[in-house]
């Protein structure tokens, strides 16, 4: 059978069976569906980050600290979500860092109570504001971060020319000065004021107010260095504090008193306070900046203002026909009717001119700590402002990279 196929041998049963069998497998296996290939690797979403200064605990300026959250703020029911672009600092948050003002929730916690920005997202039932408003925040706490969400009403549309510098410089300053100028003492032509720390956000605020009445006379206090710029602010006698009695010095230009006397300080500056009125004058106390004398909570400070605080009774308040008054704007959170009504007028005094927020100087976030050092130490001229943008890296100078490589060489020599 050369050249031809042999016939293929016979299966027995047995062999049969087994093909028929693997057959039937093979037939099944077929039927399967196909295997899933591996899943790829869900693509991760970029996860939303911001900036945030959190307060971590009480102390020195080194308790404020730069964090990075994550998650983009939702508005909830009548709020906005706004990014920040300048945010004001108060002397309250001196006071927080401290543990010396209570409005400000415990650690850890984001600090500042006003900024300004563009508004990122509207929540439900918000009919005035839109996404790209320009907005000045007012809030209790909370304001120290590249994006934050607040109720719709604590926000305030800017009027034109504004920076958002300047935005952040209002609420707190100009509402302050405001209020305790107008509402409390009814400030009108002819009469005198005196403002302590009148270079500061507070005393530049009520010394522009004051020159929207007719012929009011301006006593200010504030260091030597600082007269110059008061003075051209409209300060009528700039008095040094650290070299001079300012009560004697008021005296010998205003022997019968003042009309207003806007106090910050507290303990025995109180008690010349009011003295120094004349009779229907008043004293507006708002601060106890006596107590902050260094980066940590000091205790001599605190018990030495405490001791000295001022009391008087009701009788002698009438025989002494004196008014005092408190204010603290962080106590009126639940007055925003007010707030608001406060915030319009001054909007109003901005476009006619009237009056301009004074910035001193801009830090950005990571630079905190030297802007708090700034304003505890007095050395600030108007309004101290936080920027939320990352402190871009400035080039190198040639000196500079010439003592870098100087360093670089000493160490190889101690090496």
């Amino acid at each position: 059978m050369s050249g031809e196929e042999a016939p293929a041998q016979q299966q027995t049963p047995e062999e049969q069976k087994q093909d028929a069998q693997q057959n039937e497998e093979a037939k099944q296996e077929q039927s399967k569906p196909a295997a899933e290939a591996p899943a790829e690797k869900e693509v991760e979403e970029e996860v939303f980050t911001y900036r945030s200064l959190v307060l971590s605990g009480y102390g020195g300026y080194d308790k404020v600290k730069l964090q990075v959250k994550k998650g983009m703020p939702s508005p909830k029911t009548g709020e906005v979500v706004v990014r920040v672009k300048a945010c004001g600092l108060n002397f309250a948050d001196l006071l927080g860092r401290q543990g010396l003002y209570d409005r400000l929730p415990s650690p850890p916690v984001t600090p500042g109570m006003e900024c300004s920005g563009l508004v990122e997202a509207v929540g439900e039932d918000v009919t005035d504001r839109k996404v790209g408003d320009k907005v000045i925040v007012l809030n209790r706490s909370g304001m120290w971060q590249e994006v934050v969400a607040v109720a719709a009403s604590h926000t305030f549309l800017m009027p034109e020319g504004m920076t958002f510098e300047e935005a952040a410089a209002i609420p707190v300053n100009y509402i302050t000065a405001y209020m305790m100028l107008f509402d409390f003492g009814n400030l009108r032509p002819n009469q005198s004021v005196l403002i302590h720390m009148a270079a500061g956000g507070v005393g530049v605020a009520a010394t522009q107010l004051c020159k929207t009445v007719k012929d009011v006379t301006i006593f200010g206090t504030s260091s030597a260095s600082k007269h110059e710029a008061i003075s051209a602010m409209g300060v009528t006698h700039p008095i040094d504090y650290r070299t001079r009695d300012y009560v004697d010095e008021i005296r010998k230009i205003s022997p019968k008193g003042l009309d207003i006397v806007l106090d910050p300080l507290g303990g025995s500056d109180t008690h010349k306070a009011f003295n120094l009125l004349r009779p229907m004058g008043k004293l507006i106390t708002y601060g106890a900046a006596n107590v902050l004398t260094g980066q940590r909570k000091n205790l001599i400070a605190l018990a030495k203002t405490w001791y000295n605080q001022f009391s008087i009774n009701a009788m002698s308040l009438m025989h002494a026909n004196k008014a005092v008054c408190g204010y603290n704007l962080g106590y009126l959170d639940s007055e925003f009717e007010m707030i608001t009504d406060v915030v319009a007028k001054l909007l109003d005094l901005f476009k006619q001119g009237k009056i301009k927020p004074k910035v001193d100087s801009t830090w950005h976030f990571e630079q905190v700590g030297d802007a708090m050092r700034r304003m505890q130490e007095r050395n600030n001229i108007g309004k101290v402002i936080l920027l939320p943008e990352p402190k871009k890296e400035e080039p190198k100078t040639e000196e500079a990279k010439k003592e870098e490589v100087k360093k670089d060489e000493a160490k190889k020599e101690e090496n």
